[in-house]
């Protein structure tokens, strides 16, 4: 391939010699040596998958979802957004199952849409990764406060970061291992917050009292009231509590698109993200729905201990599930829940350390970021990725200055706002990934997996989160708050900039489907998950308790 050949042009441009050329062959192609390792197994993956996002969004930030829009609001707002990223996850599911390469979403961006967008889309979700981890780290520090004040804050914030660095640094084997336990401790939990609510609502609780649908009427519930004293109307200010919790909802779904990166490393990924995928869906139902649903029963939206945005005293109740034993009287039992979610936040941590290390990395990989950062060591580890993103960390001592819960907020208004463009990018991709395999004549049936409710699913999940994204920061203007403005709405500047600027420095152009390629790199894959599915089947039959095992 001549020099000219190989400059991150565009997908499709005419050469000097009048000759039409695709996007380089050498950048589809994942690279063979000193690279990720494929060492995350089934069961990681799967585990990874169904509680590797289950974080503060749902664990602590439903507190203020519940405070604003109330029970009614909350599970209303939750369920809606569960439909749009269940479709987000199905519309990924399908790409990665086709092509599970090491490039993360910007590679689909770039081979499916153009190198701009891939470009623009990968810098937006490296950014949401930096962002999140101190965020994490930061809810770790809330839920510590809950305990003890008199250490500084800051002393805790060391101690996590240097514990998500090293197991980091350890390799996809460990990390896997280690974030497959805590995904399993965070179900099990989980499982037993949702058991404990149910029980302590019918009235298996030491006060013997039955609570029902108690807080659903009035003055509590079933809907909130939120800045009623700006807008001096009741209607629009429980539409405005309802609206609200969407965009709550939408920072506690995000992140649970990180399966689309795990597939670099995935074995057998065309059999495993599939499963991964379609579990998603009972999670949704199950932990986020039926979650907030019994958050509503147990907890009234008017009790003045929950961790809400803004005005939170350092030290209150980091999720309305400790509120909820609190208010049963249930002795101790609330410092069993505050422990278990120090587990979830720190897990989710250590994940998102870990996506922001290897979004960079395949960034570097394409030649969209400095090659430094696609070195690997002999563990596979992208070291100075890890070391780079891990460095972004240090937002966290933000909340030295200002409380926790005002970094908090900051801190979700710039996720919140990074994950839904990157929602938006995906469901585009996949709308531009099922033309071009109608244009090139090959069908959806053909493909690992079919995603179900295409074309309308994505069409549905990209309008749906533009709509919340665009109007998500309408509370900055009543009345106008400068930070909460800026980190409402920064990210879609910085969207624009980055997508504008590549386009404008390499003259990329927008792929016509019918000159995608969908071919090159297929081939190695294959031949990767033959070999692995070759020496799974060298090692004999699974017993029955190892298939069992497998299923959980």
């Amino acid at each position: 391939m001549a020099d000219e050949e190989k400059k991150p042009a565009s997908s499709l441009s005419s050469a000097e010699d009048g000759k039409e050329r695709t996007y380089e062959d050498e950048v589809l192609i994942d690279p063979e040596h000193d690279t990720l390792h494929r060492g995350l197994s089934a069961r990681q993956i799967s585990m990874i998958a169904l509680g590797g996002a289950v974080g503060t969004g749902l664990i602590i930030g439903s507190g203020t979802a519940l405070v604003r829009g109330g029970p009614l609001g909350i599970l209303l707002g939750y369920s809606f957004v569960g439909l749009v990223c269940y479709m987000v996850m199905v519309s990924l599911g399908e790409m990665a199952a086709y092509l599970p390469h090491k490039k993360g979403f910007a590679g689909y961006a770039t081979r499916f849409v153009d190198p701009a967008f891939g470009f623009a889309l990968g810098w937006n979700y490296l950014l949401k990764y930096l962002i999140v981890t101190p965020n994490n780290i930061n809810a770790a520090g809330v839920v510590i406060q809950y305990w003890n004040q008199k250490i500084n804050i800051a002393v805790w914030m060391v101690v996590f970061i240097a514990f998500i660095f090293v197991v980091n640094l350890l390799g996809v084997r460990i990390f896997g291992e280690l974030e497959f336990w805590f995904s399993s401790i965070k179900v099990i939990t989980l499982i037993g917050l949702l058991l404990m609510g149910i029980i302590i609502d019918l009235g298996g609780n030491p006060k013997h009292d039955r609570y029902g649908f108690r807080y659903w009427r009035a003055p509590d519930g079933p809907m909130g009231t939120y800045l009623q004293g700006q807008v001096h109307n009741y209607h629009l200010s429980i539409f405005l509590g309802f609206w609200s919790t969407l965009i709550n909802a939408l920072f506690a779904f995000i992140g649970t698109e990180l399966i689309g990166v795990t597939v670099g490393e995935a074995q057998a990924p065309r059999k495993n993200i599939p499963i991964a995928i379609k579990r998603t869906f009972f999670r949704i139902v199950v932990f986020y729905i039926g979650g907030v649903f019994i958050i509503g029963l147990i907890v009234p939206s008017t009790n003045q201990s929950l961790f809400t945005a803004n005005k939170s005293k350092a030290g209150a109740a980091a999720s309305p599930f400790v509120v909820a034993a609190t208010l049963a009287g249930i002795k101790t039992l609330n410092h069993v829940i505050n422990a278990a979610i120090l587990v979830f936040v720190l897990s989710a941590a250590n994940s998102d350390l870990y996506i922001a290390s290897r979004t960079l990395y395949g960034l570097a990989v394409e030649g969209k970021a400095p090659r430094i950062f696609a070195r690997v060591n002999r563990l596979g580890v992208p070291y100075p990725a890890l070391i780079m993103s891990t460095l972004f960390c240090g937002l966290v001592f933000l909340n030295v200055s200002s409380s926790s819960a005002k970094v908090f907020t900051w801190f979700v208004n710039l996720v919140s706002t990074f994950g839904a463009i990157t929602w938006m990018c995906i469901v585009y991709t996949h709308i531009r990934f099922m033309k071009a395999l109608e244009a090139q004549g090959m069908s959806r049936d053909d493909l690992p997996y079919k995603a179900p409710f295409q074309p309308y699913g994505s069409w549905f999940a990209l309008i749906a989160t533009a709509i919340i994204t665009f109007f998500k920061g309408f509370d900055t203007f009543m009345p106008f708050t400068t930070d909460t403005f800026v980190t409402s709405y920064i990210a879609i500047p910085a969207f624009v900039l980055f997508w504008g600027g590549y386009k404008l420095f390499y003259r990329s152009k927008v792929i016509p489907p019918e000159k995608v390629d969908l071919i090159t790199g297929k081939r190695e894959i294959d031949e990767e998950e033959e070999r692995f599915n070759a020496a799974e089947a060298a090692k004999g039959p699974r017993t029955k308790w190892q298939k069992i095992f497998d299923s959980f």
